[in-house]
């Protein structure tokens, strides 16, 4: 069986680690190459970078961020932000990134998933899905949250990975921040319904939420933001706890 994987999720605002509450609110958590580093040393199995602001802002992702934690750390990690052609994935990739994440560049141009699968591998193409629900649908939305579009949840899930995603990385918008838990049901639905891993993300506060969401959502990874940066779950300890909850993790 795969281990499942804790993956902190670093959120940059002009070169600073930010966190807010349903993508809003936004507060300092500090500096990201300090933060990649700790986390690499103390038990994460991957980190993921997300320039939040990238695409409101019509820019690409910093370059020489990612070339900076690339050489602190040594585990894989994930950017995103701004990305919206084989060049800048070319770039990232070179730079140092292991993997990207696509998310509103992708809603706007299926294609480009196809495209980056075929000329880089689906193994370093995660495609982010942002969602909340809306009448009781699960819609999807882009631009960092703030933009919602008329696409169901599931039916892009899995158009996404029939394009050559190689895994989805899920926030439910209105878990995000509130650390009441990750949104199981969906999660369980995603993972019964597609064939590739899938990140679950948004809603962390505590150790059982982690449990649930590897048992009960069934994910294949869990991403968490404040609950790490500011030291309210360690992740070797965090760790243990599934262990001995009979979730397959390394350590």
């Amino acid at each position: 069986m795969l281990a499942k994987r804790i993956i902190p999720c670093l959120d940059i605002k002009n070169g600073r680690t930010v966190k807010g509450v349903n993508f809003i609110d936004l507060r300092d958590a500090g500096d990201p190459i300090e933060l990649a580093k700790i986390y690499s040393e103390n038990g994460a199995d991957e980190l993921v970078f997300l320039d939040i602001s990238a695409t409101l802002e019509g820019r690409k992702t910093m370059l020489d961020l990612v070339l900076e934690v690339a050489k602190q750390i040594n585990i894989p990690f994930t950017v995103g932000g701004g990305i919206s052609s084989l060049e800048d994935v070319e770039a990232l990739l070179k730079f140092g990134a292991d993997k990207v994440s696509v998310n509103s560049s992708a809603i706007k141009r299926p294609d480009l998933i196809n495209e980056l699968s075929k000329k880089f591998g689906n193994q370093c193409i995660v495609v982010a899905i942002d969602a909340k629900q809306i009448h009781g649908q699960w819609k999807v939305h882009l631009a960092g949250g703030t933009i919602s579009t008329d696409l169901d949840l599931f039916e892009w899930a899995k158009e996404v990975e029939q394009r050559g995603a190689g895994e989805i990385l899920f926030t439910s918008m209105d878990h995000d921040g509130t650390k009441n838990g990750f949104a199981n049901l969906v999660l369980k639905q995603l993972s019964e319904e597609l064939n590739i891993p899938i990140i679950a993300s948004g809603g962390a506060g505590n150790i059982q939420h982690f449990i649930d969401t590897f048992q009960l959502g069934k994910a294949d990874a869990a991403l968490a933001a404040s609950v790490f940066h500011f030291g309210e779950i360690e992740i070797l300890d965090l760790k243990r706890k599934l262990k001995n909850n009979n979730i397959e993790v390394r350590l």
